[in-house]
């Protein structure tokens, strides 16, 4: 008899050992999305630097721009609140990785490594690349022109990856409009970023000294939301932006920001 209460007690331990961590009415544990539902939050990494996906008003000081009026429509398709976390370029990579972020909204592009480390939402936008030198450099004209050349770039952003394989000297700056003046106070020779970013920039600051010295046609990259690898949480994020598709509301935030439909 003593044998057999010890085998049942044994079995009742392992039963409720088992039920630890599962939080599902159907016994199974939750995904992310489940989380951010109980909690009512998503909690969104994002620069508050970056015109035009991501920037403040002058004005009012709100949090504006492309990627953060996206990610606040999908949020309320969600069913939950959005909360942002100003953080440097290259700290949200790390600050996803570590469970601080549940996703970023600083126009993320997808390439094959990030593939290999993070799932992705379906895209909501595309970007072209563009070269930016001062008015009078007349030596660049293309990528290959930055061979040797000193660019300043954020270490872990695709114009990093991108102006690091054509041979350039990277002068770490992860913040865009610190980046622009590198190369308009001649600290370095160029850099490397958003076509819509860069043309915003030039428009407000009016800069005489800066130009577009080229179009990287052959780079344009797909904007989407990366999330840890087998949170769910792209799923669900896929959902909502497909729904913001066919109701117009992504190519309305779009011409709002771009004066054109960049979510095609």
């Amino acid at each position: 008899m003593r044998k057999l209460a010890i085998a049942i007690l044994s079995v009742m331990l392992v039963i409720a050992l088992s039920g630890c961590g599962q939080s599902s009415s159907n016994g199974s544990k939750k995904d992310l999305f489940d989380q951010i539902k109980s909690k009512g939050t998503m909690v969104v990494a994002t620069e508050g630097t970056y015109a035009p996906y991501s920037y403040h008003d002058p004005k009012t000081n709100k949090l504006i721009g492309y990627d953060v009026d996206v990610t606040r429509a999908v949020a309320k398709k969600l069913g939950v609140k959005v909360q942002f976390k100003e953080t440097a370029w290259d700290s949200q990579f790390a600050g996803l990785n570590s469970k601080r972020f549940d996703t970023m909204a600083n126009e993320v592009g997808i390439n094959p490594d990030r593939e290999k480390k993070y799932d992705f939402s379906t895209p909501y936008g595309a970007s072209k690349s563009v070269i930016v030198t001062r008015t009078n450099n007349t030596k660049i004209k293309s990528l290959d022109d930055l061979k040797g050349v000193k660019v300043a770039q954020g270490l872990t952003s695709n114009y990093g990856e991108m102006t690091r394989k054509a041979g350039a000297q990277i002068v770490g700056q992860d913040d865009f409009s610190k980046a622009m003046k590198l190369v308009q106070q001649k600290r370095v020779d160029a850099t490397v970023n958003d076509q819509g970013a860069v043309l915003d920039y030039l428009k407000t600051t009016k800069s005489k000294d800066l130009k577009v010295a080229a179009v990287i046609n052959s780079n344009a990259a797909k904007i989407a939301y990366p999330v840890r690898k087998g949170s769910g949480l792209d799923n669900h994020l896929s959902q909502a932006l497909k729904e913001l598709k066919e109701d117009g509301t992504l190519a309305k935030i779009s011409k709002k920001y771009f004066n054109k439909d960049i979510s095609e």
